[in-house]
């Protein structure tokens, strides 16, 4: 892996490898966790509007035709903590990537019409996440587990703050935030004079004083929080979880361990005592989110309103189980950790998305520490975050039946 710091304040992460295919990703380090309550939801509005137009692509079908006419795949996504642009597209067409990429970031129309237009596609949006128990299950538990973290705030904001966007606010907020100094381009594919190239591309961009978010400290839970929400649907929706540690804590490794212990595929534990032993639910899992300050570790399932306090004591006891682990459990959590990761990074895309989201957090050079971390990870370091993180002070919130 190679790292560069160019002369506009851009880092640029460049992985080669043999493949036939390339993926560029931009990635800003701003996301919703930034924002303030009257511009709730900006970062991710930005996000769609930089395939909306540019002053050399007019609408959002030229940029998207100049992509797909070759096969490519585009996307882009926004977190709390970041908002990322991408193309995959074949090895001999690296300099369309970057002459698109480098056209949306560097000459966005921010056109009120399509502001307008647009607005109405993220409400949907907003409306369809809303509608989906799946989705909204999520919104409501980070704004109950959280209290003063900006985490507790859906990244798409609210209906009323994007119904209040206008051209002054979206363009304002993207030349103050969205600059060079604050970007990293990770590139990981077959190609060669990528330092050249994205200097090429990228260095009309000029770096300004970079906004950094206020930290906030964010309390421990010492009781039980719980939200219902009842609904007309046919199952009910359950998260149960905690606030625990930033990705560069040692223990964010041990969580993951934890993770693959007890949600992996259909041989996770949580799965098997939910669903495959009783059969009270169809969707089992486990989430382990670990970011820049904040972290959380949840089981969510969906099943019948009169089985969640069987289920919730099923995953409760499932904790306790974590204090005698045995050998076996632990090294197979290990190898799922290794095996999936390893498969999911020969894809370009996702390895070039580790890599910028790595050096977000501090170093891209990390992303190759992270067997090393795992493997270190011992059955008493288990014993003590399933002690310490996962006790009796959880969040609940539950989707339910009327």
């Amino acid at each position: 892996m190679e790292r560069y710091r160019l002369k506009n304040g851009i880092t640029l992460v460049f992985e080669k490898n043999s493949s036939k295919s390339v993926a560029v990703e931009v990635m800003f380090k701003v996301g919703s966790n930034f924002e303030s309550e009257n511009m709730a939801g900006i970062s991710h509005f930005l996000e769609h509007m930089l395939f909306e137009g540019t002053k050399n692509r007019k609408t959002s079908r030229d940029i998207a035709n100049e992509i797909e006419k070759y096969g490519g795949e585009f996307n882009a996504y926004t977190t709390g903590e970041r908002t990322a642009f991408f193309i995959k597209i074949i090895n001999k067409r690296f300099d369309t990537a970057l002459d698109i990429l480098s056209d949306m970031v560097t000459n966005p129309i921010f056109d009120s019409n399509v502001i307008k237009k647009e607005k109405q596609v993220v409400l949907k949006e907003i409306n369809m996440i809303t509608d989906d128990p799946r989705l909204h299950q999520w919104i409501l538990f980070q704004r109950v587990l959280f209290e003063r973290h900006p985490a507790k705030n859906p990244v798409y904001g609210s209906p009323n703050t994007v119904k209040n966007f206008d051209k002054a606010h979206v363009a304002d907020y993207y030349y103050s935030h969205y600059l060079p100094n604050n970007m990293v381009i990770s590139v990981a594919g077959n190609v060669r004079d990528v330092k050249d190239k994205i200097t090429k591309y990228f260095n009309s961009l000029k770096p300004k004083k970079i906004i950094r978010r206020l930290k906030v400290r964010e309390p421990q839970q010492k009781r039980i929080k719980s939200l219902v929400e009842t609904r007309k649907n046919l199952n009910s929706y359950m998260v149960l979880g905690y606030k625990t540690v930033p990705r560069l804590h040692k223990h964010s490794y041990v969580l993951d361990v934890i993770a693959a212990i007890l949600g992996r595929g259909q041989s996770g534990w949580m799965f098997d005592e939910i669903r495959n032993k009783r059969g009270l639910a169809y969707q089992v899992g486990v989430n382990n989110e670990n970011d820049i300050d904040y972290g959380f570790f949840a089981v969510y399932t969906n099943l019948d309103k009169s089985k969640i306090k069987k289920a919730k004591k099923i995953i409760l006891k499932q904790f306790r189980r974590l204090e005698k682990i045995s050998k076996k459990d632990l090294e197979e959590a290990k190898t799922y950790i290794e095996g999936g990761h390893t498969l999911e990074m020969e894809d370009n895309f996702h390895r070039a998305d580790n890599l910028a989201v790595w050096e977000s957090i501090k170093d891209a050079k990390l992303a190759d520490t992270y067997f090393e971390k795992i493997r270190k990870v011992s059955a008493n370091d288990v014993k003590m975050a399933a002690k310490k993180y996962l006790n009796d002070d959880y969040t609940l919130v539950v989707i339910g039946q009327e």
